[in-house]
């Protein structure tokens, strides 16, 4: 598979060097509209053929499918024209910025591999997790519970937010940011919702965003986009949960949080460590309310299905109509907050 990269801010890296990893897998191009950053990405990685536009690299042609890398706002129309040229896609997440958008890519990518890197399926406890309660482990479940937690806003850790565009943008809904709901939540309701093996039927949200600098701005960003969420959630299967996120949970750098309660047993999901970490209580130690750990075996990424899938000529999860379906719940919560109901 010939790939280009379309982006090459930070994530670009991650993509270029997982895919690298992969036998079979050639990078061929790069796509960036600053020259600095895709003069220093391709070097980094002996990538040959660098484009200033897609439409450039579109014209030139010599690639099978695209790394989508861009910014929130811009993977609609670039994920389309790359569709439109036939070529499979894997996006970053979220697929778009509204359902309406990611419903029109799910529905152009029919016939072609479009995948979304919903990067959490790649924690092996979430994957044991689903499997557990496909097979009856915890009986129906019943309730979960969920976080996504990151504090970036209140520690130096990845960096200063006051001064680096790259973390400006995520709070201003000019710059395309959909808050922590667009940019965390997506993957909070995708973790939640998979492990449960349940789609989210309804939900109810409040969203807030805090006074973070004087005039709520920092040069040319307005810092309007939502910092915090917390939801109600009800699941086709009947289940209730509430799940939240945000930026201001200082003592957490990036920590996913899943418990899954059902009439056998519950499980306790965290993305720590290399395969992150599962604790069950279930069987005989469930009347004791006594917790073990469960054995956890590495699975694929996602940047492995993607290569898999589009060399078997079959979208493989997590997909785009999955991103599509996500992204519609992450419209109704706004609808939720803006009716407070």
């Amino acid at each position: 598979m010939r790939l280009l990269i379309l982006g090459t801010g930070g994530m670009a890296r991650q993509h270029a060097a997982e895919f690298a990893k992969i036998p079979g897998i050639s990078l061929v191009a790069g796509v960036d509209t600053n020259a600095g950053n895709l003069q220093e990405f391709c070097d980094s990685f002996r990538i040959s053929q660098r484009f200033s536009s897609l439409q450039a690299a579109l014209d030139w042609g010599q690639f099978d499918a695209v790394a989508n890398v861009t910014p929130d706002g811009a993977h609609y129309p670039t994920t389309l024209a790359c569709l439109a040229a036939g070529k499979h896609v894997f996006c970053e997440k979220p697929l778009a910025t509204n359902h309406a958008h990611a419903d029109e890519m799910a529905q152009a990518a029919k016939g072609l591999v479009g995948m979304v890197n919903l990067t959490y399926r790649n924690v092996a406890a979430l994957q044991k997790a689903r499997d557990m309660v496909l097979a009856g482990a915890v009986g129906t479940v019943r309730h979960i519970e969920a976080s996504y937690l990151q504090s970036w806003l209140t520690q130096p850790a990845w960096g200063d937010w006051r001064t680096e565009s790259q973390w400006l943008w995520r709070l201003s809904s000019a710059h395309g940011s959909l808050g922590v709901l667009g940019d965390v939540g997506i993957h909070i309701l995708d973790f939640a919702s998979y492990a449960a093996a349940s789609d989210i039927a309804d939900i109810s949200c409040r969203l807030k965003t805090f006074h973070k600098a004087k005039n709520g701005r920092i040069g040319d960003y307005s810092l309007d986009a939502n910092d915090s969420f917390a939801a109600h959630i009800g699941l086709e299967n009947g289940a209730v949960g509430v799940v939240h996120a945000s930026r201001f949970a200082s003592g957490h750098l990036n920590d996913l949080h899943l418990r899954i309660y059902g009439e056998k047993g519950g499980l306790e999901v965290t993305n720590s460590g290399e395969l992150g970490s599962l604790r069950a209580s279930i069987g005989d130690d469930m009347p004791l309310a006594a917790w073990r750990d469960v054995p956890l075996m590495p699975v694929e990424n996602n940047y492995q299905r993607f290569a898999q899938a589009v060399a078997a000529g079959q979208t493989r999860e997590p997909g785009f109509a999955r991103a599509a379906a996500l992204q519609k719940i992450i419209d109704l919560a706004v609808d939720s907050d803006k009716a407070a109901r």
